[in-house]
């Protein structure tokens, strides 16, 4: 039975899953010194150019069954009070951070728990309807023009739904034509100048790391609107273009690591304690300037995904997660 299953798992996305989880830890703990270093710099922009909508990508690929309320609460709901209580206690007492008891906004990563409950309930009935993408595309470009901040995650919501309902959509067996010797080195070669032009580009740096995070409207990035919908559609597109590029060269066979991209979701929430602690209780990530000290911390990075994705760590989130 056992390698029934490990037959049936579909490794490239385990293995993506992989890459992410550690592109989302590594984004996180470089956001307070990222503009210190130019390496960190550029490392930040390749990295929230695509990390999070390849995830969200990935949770819609694996929704394509319409799950049970019961299910949703219970792996969703439930997670996200017991979790924005942990920080709750963890800021207040532990880290004399002054943060209030709400719900109504996420803290820190916790807006993805409230964002996938709201795509999984609504993206089987929002798919039944004509024109959904375009619909999709349209919410996540309108929100720009509103200043919600963080309250219920609802610019996120709007501005990465499409990815969740282009990978709830995505056929798998399309890739079987392009990941082949060809479609290798092309995507490797494109991947490849991305990189190289991501060095060389400055037009990059004339505009806030933040256009990709969904969450600002486009006053409060300091762009008008229609020069701000007009790089949200550049986001969406090299987002897009990033996410299947990386589906052509990522190894489809199961790997030493690819158990940790069943665990993703241990390392997304444990990291964030971690972080939390770092971040507020030390200046230690805040002091982060030289090369060197970069690659310590992506080291670190690397150390900590690999501790959180560990079976205590899972246990315990497998645990808030069947509370119901």
């Amino acid at each position: 039975m056992k390698l029934k299953q490990e037959q049936q798992r579909e490794y490239l996305f385990d293995n993506y899953k992989v890459l992410l989880i550690i592109l989302v830890v590594i984004g996180h703990f470089i956001e307070p010194c990222y503009d210190q270093n130019s390496f960190l710099y550029e490392l930040k922009w390749g990295i929230v150019a695509f990390h999070m909508p390849a995830f969200i990508f990935i949770s819609g690929y694996f929704s394509k069954r319409i799950p049970s309320i019961k299910k949703l609460i219970q792996g969703l709901v439930i997670p996200y009070f017991v979790y924005e209580l942990v920080y709750y206690f963890l800021y207040t007492l532990v880290l004399d951070k002054h943060t209030g008891l709400y719900f109504d906004r996420p803290k820190f990563s916790l807006w993805y728990l409230m964002a996938l409950f709201v795509w999984r309930l609504l993206a089987p009935v929002i798919r039944k309807v004509p024109y959904h993408m375009p619909l999709l595309f349209a919410g996540g470009l309108l929100i720009g023009f509103v200043g919600l901040g963080n309250y219920l995650s609802i610019p996120r919501i709007l501005f990465f739904f499409p990815f969740f309902m282009a990978g709830m959509e995505f056929d798998s067996s399309v890739l079987e034509r392009f990941r082949k010797p060809a479609g290798y080195c092309g995507a490797l070669a494109v991947l490849t100048m991305l990189i190289i032009g991501l060095f060389v580009d400055d037009y990059h740096h004339k505009l806030p790391v933040k256009i990709f995070y969904g969450r600002y409207s486009y006053a409060g990035l300091g762009l008008d609107p229609v020069e701000g919908m007009l790089i949200r559609c550049g986001c969406y597109v090299l987002s897009f273009v990033l996410i299947y590029l990386l589906m052509l060269v990522l190894p489809a066979e199961k790997k030493a690591y690819s158990y940790i991209g069943e665990r993703t979701m241990a390392v997304y929430i444990f990291h964030g304690l971690v972080y939390s602690c770092l971040k507020y209780a030390t200046p230690v990530l805040a002091s982060v300037r030289s090369n060197t000290e970069s690659i310590l911390l992506i080291l670190f990075c690397l150390a900590l995904v690999w501790i959180a994705s560990r079976k205590p760590f899972v246990f315990v989130t497998d645990k808030v997660s069947h509370l119901l």
